[in-house]
């Protein structure tokens, strides 16, 4: 879909990556610059599947040939991504001004944690620290819990990488109508901040308040997660009427009076413990298959590994490929061929080859 588009990655952590590899998924020549005799990242494998589909070339930004090399590169680029603090690319001679100077079409995609012009532009920070003060933390959690959410999905990738690939399609389409560039200053903060206006939209309707556990999907009895038997969890989020009928017809309480008022705050917390000696009374996989097929909205929570070999995964969502686990890009288009997964390329393998490019 995006084939003919060039985007230069200059080296980075989470976010950024994702984003690039998001493009390169969707079809994007996507150039990685990585920094000549650079290292792994502690924590991340040598040949990480965030660089899949795109190529490396080696260069020292503080090298004058280098710093040539990566303007020249610019010329040909429809796009880049960064992901420094405020004010690095400036200091290296490559911030927007520089680079727009060589390409004025240029989408200059720019990927922080608190925005490049806020009381905090310059701070560290990590996932939990940007959605702690937008706000996305707040709800997730049962009732009662410190709140947390999954390992980097909400900020790094919901807040951040999505919001960063979005803004540069969106740049893209633009300079397409105009020729001229632009600066996407994607952060976190602000990202995962708009994340959540669906539950603004619930709170509208008064059915979302501050109050942890007692809003219309974080505190009902209809509307969590419950451990089983055998230590695994099922998740639980009977809405509408009807799949809360369901629900309880399948469980045999259709005709238990106390589950009657579904939407009764008072009795959430003892309908909640009702329903947790319930589901602790089977083991995991009693319950998937019960509730299989069924309109109650009742799912085993999966590993991914569980997850490769469930049925639901004959849309091949997720693959391994060279022993490596992972997931098939989204979303998918009509007309184009079945995904294989690409190659993750070495650090500077393609090196000479984009050279040669630039002097053709």
């Amino acid at each position: 879909m995006l084939q003919g588009i060039r985007i230069l990655e200059v080296e980075g952590l989470g976010p950024g990556p994702f984003a690039a590899m998001l493009l390169a998924d969707l079809g994007a020549d996507v150039i990685c610059i990585n920094r000549t005799g650079g290292g792994v990242t502690p924590g991340m494998p040598e040949h990480s599947l965030l660089d899949r589909g795109k190529r490396s070339i080696e260069l020292d930004l503080k090298n004058a040939n280098d710093l040539e090399r990566f303007l020249a590169l610019t010329v040909t680029a429809d796009g880049l991504i960064e992901g420094f603090r405020p004010g690095v690319m400036e200091r290296l001679g490559l911030g927007p001004e520089q680079c727009h100077a060589v390409n004025p079409s240029l989408v200059y995609g720019r990927m922080t944690g608190w925005g490049q012009d806020s009381p905090l532009a310059h701070a560290a920070g990590h996932d939990l620290t940007y959605i702690s003060l937008s706000g996305a933390l707040w709800y997730a959690s049962a009732p009662g819990d410190a709140p947390i959410s999954p390992a980097t999905l909400t900020g790094d990738i919901g807040g951040g990488a999505m919001y960063l690939a979005v803004g540069m399609l969106a740049g893209l389409l633009k300079t397409r109508a105009t020729g001229k560039g632009c600066v996407v200053d994607a952060a976190i903060y602000d990202g995962s901040a708009h994340m959540m206006n669906l539950l603004m939209s619930i709170r509208q309707a008064g059915n979302f308040g501050v109050t942890r556990g007692a809003n219309l999907l974080d505190g009902p009895h209809w509307s969590r997660t419950y451990a089983c038997a055998d230590g695994g969890y099922v998740s639980v989020q009977c809405l509408e009427p009807q799949f809360y009928a369901l629900f309880l017809k399948i469980l045999g309480l259709a005709e238990d009076a106390a589950f009657q008022q579904q939407h009764d705050k008072t009795q959430w917390p003892a309908l909640t413990g009702r329903l947790a000696g319930i589901f602790a009374s089977q083991p995991r996989d009693h319950w998937a298959a019960l509730f299989e097929g069924s309109d109650a909205c009742v799912a085993p929570v999966l590993n991914p590994e569980e997850a490769l070999k469930h049925p639901m995964n004959a849309r091949s969502a997720w693959v391994t490929a060279g022993g490596i686990l992972q997931a098939a890009p989204a979303p998918r288009f009509s007309g184009q061929p079945d995904w294989i997964p690409p190659e993750i390329p070495r650090r500077g393998q393609h090196t000479e080859e984009i050279l040669a490019e630039l002097t053709r």
